[in-house]
C-alpha cells in the first residue's frame, strides 16, 4: 500500500489548489470538484466513482469505510493526504469540517449522453439558482428512481460544495446534463417523452392527468416560475392545490411532490 502524504502547512500548493475548488471559475479551469463527508464519498464509491485525491484528518478514528476508500484511491493511482483539522477547516470553509474530503474529476454533462429509455422519470430544472434546491432535486431523483437532472439556462453550479452537500451523494447516482432551452426541446422531440411543467397559470390538478413514461418534470426558477414560452412547449402543465395563504411551494418541494405522483401512478400500472 502506498504511503499517505502528510501536509502540515497552510501555504502548501496542494492545499491552495484544493481550496480553490470552492470557487466556480477554478472548478471549471481544473475540471474537478470537491466533496465532503464519509457518507457522500462512500455513496460515490458505491456508484463507481473514486476521488483522485483523498484528504483525511490526522485525528480521524479508524473506520473500515475510510480504509476501503483509501485502498481504492491508491489502487487507481490517486493520492491520499493526511492533514490537521485546521487545514481541513480551511479547505471546506466550515468551522466544524468533515474528517474526509475528496477531489473528483468533473462528471459528464452532455445532453447527448442521456439515454431517455434508462428511466421512466427525468427531472428538468429551468434557471434554478439555489444550490440547496438543486442538490435536493438530485436527492429526490435518486429516491424516485429517476434517470437524472437536466439543467436549462443559467442554473447554479451542480458541483458547488453546497449543491454536492445537499445532494447527499445523489450527484453520483443521477446523470446531469446542461443545455439551453431550444437544444433541449429539439433533443426531447427527437424521441419519446412527455414534458410536464408545474405552473400557476393552469387549472389542471397534478393528480388528474395520466403520465406516460418517460416523463420529464419541468420546474421553473424559484422566484419567477416557468416562462410562458416554456409552458407553451409542454405537453401538460399542472398545479398543486394550495390550501393556505401561500401561492406556491418551494421549487425543490414541488419537484418532489410531482415526482412521487408520477412514481405512484407508474407503480399502480
Amino acid at each position: 500500500m502506498t504511503a499517505r502524504h502528510v501536509i502540515t502547512g497552510f501555504s502548501n500548493p496542494t492545499v491552495k489548489r484544493i481550496r480553490s475548488l470552492r470557487d466556480k471559475k477554478h472548478r471549471r479551469r481544473e475540471g474537478r470538484f470537491l466533496t465532503e463527508g464519509l457518507r457522500i464519498l462512500t455513496e460515490a464509491r458505491a456508484a463507481g466513482h473514486v476521488p483522485e485525491t483523498l484528504v483525511l484528518s490526522d485525528r480521524a478514528d479508524p473506520h473500515p469505510l475510510i480504509d476501503a476508500l483509501e485502498q481504492d484511491v491508491f489502487a487507481r493511482g490517486g493520492e491520499v493526504i493526511e492533514t490537521s483539522v485546521d487545514i481541513l477547516e480551511k479547505l471546506s470553509g466550515k468551522s466544524n469540517p468533515q474528517t474526509v474530503l475528496g477531489v473528483f474529476d468533473d462528471l459528464p454533462t452532455s445532453l447527448d449522453a442521456i439515454d431517455r429509455s434508462a428511466a421512466p422519470i427525468w427531472l428538468v430544472a429551468q434557471e434554478i439558482r439555489d444550490p440547496g434546491n438543486l442538490g435536493t432535486m438530485l436527492r429526490t431523483g435518486d429516491a424516485v428512481g429517476a434517470g437524472g437532472l437536466i439543467l436549462l439556462g443559467d442554473c447554479t453550479d451542480p458541483f458547488s460544495v453546497e449543491a454536492v452537500r445537499a445532494s447527499m451523494g445523489a450527484l453520483f447516482t443521477q446523470q446531469i446534463a446542461r443545455a439551453n432551452g431550444a437544444d433541449f426541446l429539439t433533443w426531447l422531440r427527437a424521441g419519446p417523452g412527455q414534458l410536464v411543467g408545474t405552473s400557476l397559470r393552469t387549472d389542471t390538478d397534478y393528480q388528474a392527468p395520466n403520465y406516460m413514461p418517460p416523463v420529464f418534470i419541468l420546474t421553473g426558477n424559484e422566484a419567477r416560475g416557468l416562462p410562458e414560452d416554456y409552458e407553451a412547449a409542454c405537453d401538460l402543465t399542472v398545479r398543486m392545490p394550495m390550501m393556505g395563504k401561500a401561492d406556491s411551494l418551494n421549487a425543490a418541494v414541488a419537484t418532489a411532490v410531482m415526482a412521487y405522483e408520477v412514481l405512484n401512478q407508474l407503480r399502480r400500472t
